[in-house]
């Protein structure tokens, strides 16, 4: 099922969604996505989760098609862990970006995984992009999915690299309603990650501006509304004059399954 969402990231904040996907860098980087997912013309999930947990610092946003990004990020986030153990320190962003790109590559394209790439490790703040062939960005601010061109507006006109955190959720979360609003892949509601070197807080639902509201009609008709010209009543007795039940013998008429030639 393919996702279209809106995606934002910055080294201090992402959003991840089909539609677009902005990130640029801050003291505590924050990602950000739309909660449409789609699948051709309609609405399959209006309340979805585009944000993936990789580490406790490191997280990711898709778009595309929407179990690709899920087992993909789900599969790297177990790679990564096994890393860490392995070498007894924390997991490094580049680490998980490298090993994104080295699987999505494998698969040429195959895999429909477009991510965005936040967190914060011991080196600093790293915000990337993945594409579905396997090639990477590493930019100031990113956008990805179909909203992108719509929240990359919005980035380029207000974005300065002195932002703090509560104006890079602002920024993230306006780049993100422009995708829900300009883009039909992107809709419903604004989630937001803000990613420290002590913890992640994912803010679920952070804004909601399509709630839907009470009808300002009842659409419930009363019975008898629609007028009935002809009614025909049949017992149960009688249906045998209008449905003949044939029994079929359990192993087939040969005892045989039919099979191409």
């Amino acid at each position: 099922m393919p996702a279209s969402h809106p995606f934002l990231s910055l080294p201090g904040e992402r959003i991840s969604s089909a539609d677009r996907s902005p990130a640029f860098p801050s003291p505590s980087p924050q990602i950000a996505a739309d909660t449409r997912a789609t699948s051709g013309p309609i609405v399959a999930d209006k309340n979805c989760e585009k944000l993936h947990y990789i580490a406790p610092q490191i997280w990711c946003a898709g778009a595309g098609t929407a179990a690709d990004t899920e087992f993909t990020t789900a599969l790297i986030s177990s790679n990564l862990e096994l890393h860490a153990l392995s070498t007894g320190r924390k997991p490094r962003v580049v680490t998980c970006m490298t090993l994104l790109k080295q699987h999505l590559f494998r698969y040429q394209g195959h895999i429909g995984a477009y991510l965005v790439v936040a967190g914060v490790d011991p080196t600093g703040t790293h915000l990337f992009t993945v594409h579905a062939h396997g090639s990477t960005d590493k930019l100031p601010y990113v956008t990805m999915g179909s909203g992108s061109l719509a929240a990359m507006s919005v980035f380029e006109t207000q974005w300065t690299p002195k932002l703090d955190r509560d104006g890079a959720v602002a920024l993230c979360s306006e780049a993100i309603q422009a995708g829900i609003f300009n883009d039909l892949g992107s809709g419903s509601n604004v989630d937001v990650a803000i990613i420290t070197a002590e913890k992640t807080t994912l803010r679920r639902n952070y804004i909601k501006p399509n709630e839907r509201t009470k009808k300002l009609k009842s659409y419930v008709f009363p019975k008898g509304t629609t007028a009935v010209l002809k009614e025909k009543i049949i017992r149960k007795e009688d249906i045998s004059k209008f449905v003949e039940v044939h029994e079929v013998p359990a192993g087939g008429d040969d005892g045989k399954m039919d099979v191409d030639a």
